[in-house]
């Protein structure tokens, strides 16, 4: 099945998640094992009950990143975003060599300033080019 990483929204709905899980071929029970929570948790996940933590939402695209394989990580973000050497130098994802990773590092500067708190910082990652590109070999449904 085929998974839907919209990137209009700016966080994780039910739709995505049932999307991911059977990406990774995983039974609901296997799936709370993963990301260590309740079944109970996943269910209401899945039936749109209740909001994906962000927690959750990080572990998967983290783990689907990983599932697609490193050496498709593509162009770093500072290539890619044409960053100054001074701008470099002050982000996270440079300091620790993880320009494919941008996304999932809380503090990046991006668009001229350090991008904090996950719910906003996706607001930018899901339109930009680098967090489409790390996803990008995992298929979209159609909408």
């Amino acid at each position: 099945m085929e998974t839907e990483l919209t990137c209009r929204k700016e966080s994780m709905d039910y739709k995505e998640f049932n999307s991911l899980r059977q990406a990774f071929d995983k039974t609901q029970k296997q799936m709370a094992e993963l990301l260590g929570t309740s079944l109970k948790a996943i269910q209401s996940f899945e039936q749109g009950w209740r909001r994906i933590p962000i927690h959750i939402e990080r572990q998967l695209l983290f783990l689907l990143t990983l599932k697609q394989g490193m050496a498709e990580r593509g162009r770093p973000c500072w290539d890619t975003r044409d960053c100054a050497p001074e701008t470099r130098k002050a982000c996270p994802a440079w300091e620790f060599q993880v320009g494919h990773l941008c996304w999932f590092i809380n503090g990046t500067i991006c668009q001229g300033k350090p991008q904090g708190a996950w719910k906003q910082k996706m607001k930018l990652c899901r339109k930009c080019e680098v967090f489409i590109s790390a996803l990008a070999k995992h298929p979209r449904q159609k909408r």
